[in-house]
């Protein structure tokens, strides 16, 4: 299967979605048929819904989802990782086969905040179930993000993004370093996604993103990195078939058993598909 491992839903809701307001696009509704025509277009089979607001109502309508569209291979959800009931939250969450992880926005949290003794705490508690968690996180997070990681070695643990790197500033050494750092962790996979709105959104090439995924490849190797749109927000700064097509040429050289796992084998093993 070729998984796209990195999708958003949503209701559009003004109230709810004030990091939009600079989004015009993402103004609307995004659900699985608006996506259908494009996936099947770029010969992706099924994609993981990932969590953009925090709250269980979020989980729900991402399950409800997966019921009704079978293009959704899995969820990945949230819950209050900081709750005093976070065990009995994925208890209840756990009847619902199609939720594979869960996530938290942590990029518009403190810098340290990963680091916390109770969000660790719940972090700890996906053990139990076999689920995942999404690392969310800017470049400039990334420091803590690698001593958070050291705490779980055997979480699967994946990081959105490739870490967010500031590629409209072309900086990458520190942050190439601390991604070098992380990947030390096997556990930790790396999600090739969200690059585009981390470019100039009108005015990058594909040149660009080749030091960045320069690195994450020499990293991650071919075995730990997944393929993901970040759709839609990924339309604020290109189409699905740019950054798909752009990927392909970048590994037009590796054998097809890599572009295999890149583009799907790993995401079903890593999300249990």
């Amino acid at each position: 299967m070729t998984i796209d491992t990195h999708v958003h839903f949503w209701k559009y809701d003004r109230k709810r979605d004030g990091w939009m307001d600079d989004m015009k696009i993402l103004q609307q509704d995004y659900l699985p048929e608006t996506i259908a025509s494009t996936l099947k277009r770029n010969g992706i089979d099924g994609c993981v819904a990932v969590q953009a607001d925090p709250s269980e109502v979020e989980t729900r309508f991402l399950v409800e989802l997966a019921k009704t569209h079978d293009i959704i291979k899995g969820v990945v959800g949230w819950i209050d990782f900081q709750a005093n009931d976070v065990a009995e939250r994925l208890q209840h969450f756990a009847v619902n086969p199609s939720i594979k992880g869960y996530r938290h926005i942590v990029q518009s949290e403190p810098h340290e905040f990963l680091l916390g003794k109770k969000f660790q705490s719940g972090v700890a508690a996906l053990k139990e179930y076999g689920y995942t968690y999404d690392v969310l996180i800017y470049h400039h997070q990334l420091k803590p993000a690698v001593e958070f990681v050291s705490k779980f070695p055997e979480q699967k643990l994946v990081l959105d993004h490739c870490g967010k790197p500031s590629i409209r500033n072309k900086d990458i050494k520190e942050w190439s370093i601390l991604i070098r750092e992380m990947a030390l962790h096997p556990n930790v996979y790396c999600k090739l996604s969200g690059l585009f709105t981390e470019a100039n959104w009108k005015d990058w090439s594909a040149a660009d993103f080749y030091p960045y995924l320069d690195v994450v490849f020499d990293a991650f190797g071919v075995d730990r990195l997944m393929f993901g749109s970040d759709w839609p927000v990924i339309l604020v700064a290109g189409m699905y078939v740019q950054w798909k097509s752009l990927l392909e040429k970048y590994m037009e050289n590796y054998s097809e058993e890599d572009r295999e796992k890149v583009f799907g084998a790993n995401a079903v093993q890593f999300y249990n598909l």
